[in-house]
């Protein structure tokens, strides 16, 4: 007969089995919406960084959008194959964090682990404010309002995954869909367009093109490169978040890292042809994806389906933060760099308080930059190359040290993914250094630092308390319970049941001021006490200021220097009213008393509730 048997005389029933958690974990194609949609929604804003950059050197410049393109979709296939890796050496999570912390030393685990929640916490004000203003190059006349769609979005995406990452993933499974479907036709109708249908989305707009720059030198590839590689952020995302997918975990999460991968590249590449194909040019208040759905299906139905699935996936990316964030700040709270809290999971399997931290301080960065993308857009993906680095400089002393099979060619695949995606942080902090960017390189030490000092505080905690070490056998002491009363009540009398139930000696404990009024109410209290007998002292403590706690506290400490082995608990007896709105009713010197004995005090404090039915 199971436990649950025995205690209950029930037997489970076997239509319910019992609640794994399986069911709100991921498949492969729901963890591809929840935490490939940063990656996806690159393609929105990776290419038109590239054009942005290679506009300087005029109509020449542009020319080499797609073989810049190109360097950037094999890069992305190092990284996939990289990450493919990553998930099956380390199936608990972590991503870059885990394979440092068992490779690299703990303070490079710490550089790698706080590259990452940059990254993630700048991921979803970028993602947001991309995602609005792909809704305001459709609808101009929203731009005034950017900010307060920016916060709207943002509370709806921490609504949604508060419910729990698989909810999310369910909710964005159609979004994702659509813009995908919507991406790959824009590329296939536009292969059969010998020119642009329609150019009204760019009428009356500014073109930023450089006049008569012809010359594209390795300066100016190296920046578009960078500006580019915005379009892998998100990918290392699955590998931080594999717990959260169903068994078996690790593999579900490698074939949704290689989907990401075949559709990210599919499509940057796709767009980047169209752009060489059309000769777009990009201009002021229109996106360069925006262009090419008007180049490939004119100013049409079509074109705002793609602005709006745009607009919605741009602002759902966000989503990846919040699916893989959480995953990393609990195996940091696990590991004692960050408060524990981090750790817990409520119900749907959701670390709200992961959750609730990473939209308050998106929630800052949005009021920050106005709701502006081009603000936030100088700081973005530094920190997820430096993670990609210190990841695959991992995984070659993994290999190493495992020798499993065929694991010179992995060393080698994960080798050249940190020369790559080294070179590539190198590239990417000195062009966008003066941009912004320097702030992030001020900020990742000041985050390893914190987490330092997180650590170093749990450490002189352990110690204290002997973790990890056997503790003297219990013994009972001699035990006194101290009872705050002020009048004479069936509360009165019902925490001292409880005190003598608890304690070997009670002492009621009022308080009185000097006032007049206050030392009546205290001899009248102190007669209908010796009236009432209750076999309890009533101990009067005088006070000269208008203060309740600071007193009993002052009795309890004097109390502990008489008697220094004796156990003291304070109970309080406090009412707890049958509805909700009576509590503003209630006087609050039980929560008085308690801050004052625990503040001034080692006593134990005991908070009696009498309930008002």
């Amino acid at each position: 007969m199971s436990a649950l048997t025995a205690e209950t005389g029930v037997a489970p029933s076997a239509e319910e089995p019992p609640d794994t958690g399986a069911r709100h974990k991921l498949t492969a194609l729901t963890g591809l919406a929840a935490l490939s949609l940063d990656a996806m929604a690159s393609v929105a804003y990776g290419p038109e960084a590239i054009v942005l950059v290679l506009a300087a050197a005029g109509g020449y410049g542009l020319g080499f959008t797609l073989p810049v393109t190109a360097a950037i979709a094999a890069l992305l296939a190092v990284l996939v194959a990289s990450y493919r890796q990553v998930i099956a050496a380390f199936p608990d999570g972590g991503g870059s964090y885990a394979v440092a912390k068992a490779h690299l030393g703990a303070r490079t685990s710490l550089a790698a682990a706080a590259s990452l929640v940059l990254d993630y916490v700048l991921n979803v004000a970028v993602a947001v404010t991309a995602g609005v203003a792909a809704l305001t190059s459709a609808f101009p006349e929203l731009y005034g309002d950017r900010l307060g769609l920016c916060l709207g979005v943002l509370v709806l995406i921490t609504a949604v995954n508060l419910r729990g990452i698989v909810d999310s993933a369910r909710a964005f499974i159609v979004p994702t869909a659509i813009f995908i479907g919507s991406i790959l036709v824009l590329v296939t109708v536009g292969l059969f367009r010998d020119a642009p249908v329609s150019t009204a989305a760019a009428a009356g707009h500014a073109s930023v093109l450089a006049d008569n720059a012809t010359t594209v030198g390795a300066l100016l590839l190296l920046k578009a490169f960078a500006s580019g590689c915005s379009a892998l952020t998100g990918v290392e995302a699955i590998a931080n978040a594999v717990p959260s997918f169903r068994a078996p975990a690790a593999r579900r999460a490698q074939h949704a890292e290689v989907a990401l991968g075949a559709l990210l590249g599919v499509m940057l590449i796709g767009l980047s042809v169209l752009i060489s194909r059309f000769g777009l040019q990009p201009v002021e208040g229109v996106t360069v994806l925006a262009q090419l759905a008007d180049a490939s299906f004119g100013h049409n139905l079509a074109f705002y389906v793609v602005q709006f699935a745009t607009m919605v996936l741009l602002a759902l990316s966000a989503n990846t933060s919040f699916g893989g964030l959480p995953v990393l700040l609990k195996l940091l709270a696990r590991d004692n760099y960050l408060p524990h809290v981090f750790g817990l999971k409520a119900d749907r399997q959701v670390h709200r308080h992961g959750v609730l931290t990473l939209a308050g301080v998106s929630a800052a960065l949005l009021i920050f930059s106005g709701g502006d993308t081009n603000t936030l857009v100088p700081l973005f993906a530094i920190g997820v190359f430096i993670g990609f680095t210190i990841a695959q400089i991992g995984m070659v002393l993994h290999w190493q040290q495992i020798r499993g099979s065929r694991w010179a060619g992995k060393a080698v695949l994960n080798g050249l993914g940190a020369l790559l995606t080294g070179v590539s942080a190198v590239v990417v902090t000195a062009t966008k250094f003066h941009d912004g960017a320097w702030l992030v390189v001020v900020a990742l030490p000041l985050l390893v630092a914190a987490f330092e000092l997180v650590h170093r505080a749990y450490g002189k905690i352990g110690e204290r308390l002997g973790v990890g070490r056997i503790p003297e056998p219990p013994h009972r002491d001699r035990s006194v319970v101290v009872v705050p009363v002020s009048s004479l009540t069936r509360l009165t009398s019902e925490a001292l049941t409880a005190a003598v139930s608890l304690g070997d000696e009670v002492r009621a404990v009022t308080v009185c001021h000097p006032d007049v009024e206050d030392r009546a109410q205290t001899e009248a209290l102190e007669r209908d006490w010796a009236l009432w007998n209750p076999g309890v002292e009533l101990v009067r403590v005088a006070s000269d200021r208008r203060s309740l706690g600071r007193p009993v506290a002052t009795y309890v400490r004097e109390l502990a220097a008489v008697e220094p082995g004796v156990r003291i608990t304070v109970l309080i007896p406090e009412v707890e009213p049958a509805h909700l709105w009576q509590r503003v009713l209630q006087n609050q010197r039980g929560a008085v008393v308690a801050h004052a004995v625990r503040r001034d005090t080692n006593a134990v404090i005991c908070r009696l509730r009498f309930r008002l039915d």
